[in-house]
């Protein structure tokens, strides 16, 4: 037998290779499984969503109010389109050079950091990279020990197959220490500079780079020396980077570090926390205000208390007419101060009124036809069955016009016209409006009404005359805080041609003395006992009311609307930052005659309530018979030829003036019908004036 013929070597070492290879890559599937398995049992403790401060933004999502997280820590949400970025590039440039291109683990920063440790016996860098220190801060290590490192390093292993790179970015920038309770690069930037992290200059970006090494240690408001070495090193790094230039850094190392740590932004304290009651968990906090309206608000309510004198508060509310939107709530002069009660908003505390309500009475006797702007009215004591009012100076005027007795306010010409076009119709037209008066309990509309006898809030005022600012048309007002969605339709307050009459009389009144120029139509009021004082103004476009007073409704000698009420207006108007909106012109069709341009039924208002004997006291008031009240008339207006309308009346004394829709008709009769040709379908006020001014209305739709 020959002898058998031995394997060649080199197929001896291949299948020796092969076996080995074999065994080493069942080994790494098995460590690979026993990996995978230990990263599904020990995950990293991610949170779903980071435990973040609660914040209200404003209507454009500027941050309003932030509010500190449980346990204490002002720690705000941060995406990275939010962030500088020259400042992430600054980051991690400093931190994590190789940071998107490694997985969570950098070898050669390790090796670095043993040979100098090795060489120097301390430790002179970490080789952390930023996943490292993610895992550090939603994990905080007992010790700096060669197990917590391993532990840290595994950590940032699971992170990096969980998270994205922007993630792992965002949840650093939000969680990163930066001294006392700052955490975040949002919390800081906001604190040690006063403005979010959008726009940061170099100095600025550098500081926030250095401050999460050693955040007590070198916490600006406290060591700025420390600070400033730190930020320094951070530049000259940067420049190595060639980040930034020699020049840009050694201009930024100029830069003081500031000793200051402001607070973060508080504004509209208590429409913030209303919001944060009513809020669903995960739903934005977003009010209708704008920032910098709020922000010159409370400034002025602020500046005007310390004026007004101890325990005296001041609220504001300023709206936008077309929308009903609120743009500025100040619920008093500050929310901390507890001599003055800020924690009340009296914005929304039912008080009286005042004078504040006259402008909505002329307005119903000029959407009656009762008055024009140059009607005389008498000012001089009267008895409206047992109710005797007095003007606020305890003086008259004696004969003056529709105009002047609303500019000055006076209270009896008020009440004659209150008289005549009813108290529940004035009260009816305010529920109209969606603002419900608050009157004494189980008691009617009386005329007391007319004088602030009645219970309103500040926001329902500036509800009121949204419509005076709109042409007549009301939005309610909506804020945000709302538990049920606001609808947005229009409610009429006053028809368009009495809106504009009201309108053009209050721009005529007198400003402040002292006040800066607006153009704006206002006005004031004082409640009974000198407990409120108010002062309402709108443009174009704007409605601003303010008011002054005690919360605990304590009397003020001396308070008044005029005085103490309406500067704070033309400052607050002036200092919300918006531009003025011109007031409306004069519609089409609406007339402003003058004095001796007036029918005899125009030329002096009187009513039967107060007349002397021998004018008309004894004689009926008139009374329209036909067409009713509230009755629906076919005339066929749509068509070529239309029937004119009979009017009917009894009562009252001759000669009759007739109004449609505010314009008299032709001539003056002295029988008891007329007719009246439309010129369009819809709703019409028919109105008739006797000789003693006395005046009738009803209202009937044309089809």
């Amino acid at each position: 037998m020959t002898d058998a013929v031995s394997p060649h070597p080199a197929r001896k070492r291949l299948r020796r290779f092969a076996i080995l290879a074999g065994a080493a890559v069942g080994l790494a599937a098995i460590a690979a499984g026993g990996l995978w398995g230990l990263d599904r049992a020990f995950p990293p403790p991610l949170p779903e969503t980071l435990p973040v401060s609660a914040e209200v933004l404003d209507r454009d999502g500027a941050l309003l109010r932030a509010f500190a997280t449980k346990d204490g820590y002002w720690r705000l949400p941060v995406g990275l389109d939010q962030v500088d970025k020259n400042f992430i590039d600054m980051l991690v440039a400093y931190e994590d050079k190789r940071f998107w291109d490694h997985e969570g683990i950098d070898p050669l920063a390790l090796g670095r950091a043993a040979m100098q440790l090795a060489g120097n016996r301390r430790i002179v860098s970490g080789g952390s990279t930023l996943s490292m220190q993610l895992a550090r801060l939603i994990e905080p290590r007992e010790s700096r020990s060669v197990g917590s490192k391993l532990k840290q390093m595994l950590r940032a292993l699971q992170i990096e197959r969980r998270l994205s790179k922007r993630q792992i970015l965002e949840h650093y920038l939000t969680l990163a220490p930066y001294g006392g309770n700052l955490e975040g690069v949002r919390a800081a930037s906001l604190a040690y500079f006063g403005k979010e992290p959008r726009r940061l200059t170099v100095s600025e970006a550098a500081l926030l780079v250095a401050l999460p090494q050693l955040p007590e240690r070198r916490r600006p408001d406290k060591n700025p020396k420390i600070a400033q070495a730190a930020r320094d090193r951070v530049l000259n790094r940067v420049v190595s980077a060639r980040l930034i230039g020699e020049r840009e850094a050694r201009r930024a190392a100029l830069d003081d570090v500031s000793g200051l740590r402001r607070p973060l932004p508080a504004f509209a304290a208590h429409t913030a926390n209303t919001l944060l009651r009513r809020a669903e968990v995960g739903a934005p906090l977003k009010l209708t205000l704008r920032k910098s309206v709020q922000e010159g608000l409370e400034a002025v309510a602020r500046e005007a208390a310390a004026r007004l004198g101890p325990k005296l508060s001041v609220a504001m509310v300023l709206a936008d007419s077309r929308t009903g939107d609120i743009l500025g709530s100040v619920g008093s002069a500050s929310f901390f101060d507890s001599s003055r009660a800020g924690w009340i908003d009296m914005t929304r505390i039912v008080r009286s009124p005042g004078s504040t309500l006259k402008p909505f009475i002329y307005g119903l006797a000029f959407e009656q036809g009762m008055v024009a702007q140059e009607t005389m009215i008498e000012d001089s004591p009267a008895d409206f069955s047992g109710y005797r009012p007095k003007n606020f100076d305890m003086g008259y005027q004696g004969d003056v016009s529709i105009r002047q007795a609303l500019q000055l306010s006076l209270n009896v010409p008020a009440i004659r016209i209150l008289d005549a076009v009813g108290p529940a119709r004035l009260t009816a037209r305010f529920r109209q409006a969606g603002v419900s008066p608050v009157l004494p309990l189980n008691q009617p509309p009386g005329l007391a009404i007319g004088l602030g006898g009645v219970g309103t809030s500040l926001r329902d005022l500036v509800q009121l005359y949204t419509g005076l600012a709109n042409g007549g048309k009301v939005h309610p007002l909506r804020d945000g805080t709302e538990a049920v969605p606001v609808a947005g339709n229009a409610t009429t307050i006053l028809d368009e041609q009495a809106n504009w009459q009201i309108t053009d009389i209050l721009a005529g009144v007198r400003p402040p003395e002292g006040a800066p120029r607006r153009g704006i139509a206002y006005k004031t009021g004082t409640s009974y006992g000198y407990r409120d004082a108010w002062a309402i103004g709108f443009d174009g476009r704007y409605v601003l009311g303010v008011w002054v007073g005690r919360a605990d409704a304590s009397a003020v000698p001396g308070l008044s609307g005029y005085v103490s009420a309406a500067p704070i207006l033309f400052e607050g108007f002036v200092r919300s930052g918006l531009a003025a909106v011109a007031l409306p012109s004069q519609p089409a069709g609406v007339l402003r005659p003058r004095r001796e341009d007036l029918p005899v039924t125009l030329a002096r208002f009187g009513t039967g309530a107060d007349t002397p004997v021998g004018i008309a006291a004894t004689e009926p008031a008139p009374r329209i018979v036909f067409p009713p009240d509230g009755a629906r008339v076919d005339l066929g207006v749509s068509g070529s030829e239309a029937t004119p309308l009979v009017l009917k009346l009894q009562g009252g004394r001759a000669p009759f003036r007739w109004l449609a829709n505010g314009k008299p008709l032709a001539g003056i009769d002295r029988r008891r019908t007329a007719t009246w040709l439309p010129d369009g379908s819809g709703y019409s006020t028919l109105t008739v004036i006797d000789a003693a001014g006395r005046a009738t209305s009803v209202k009937v739709f044309i089809e």
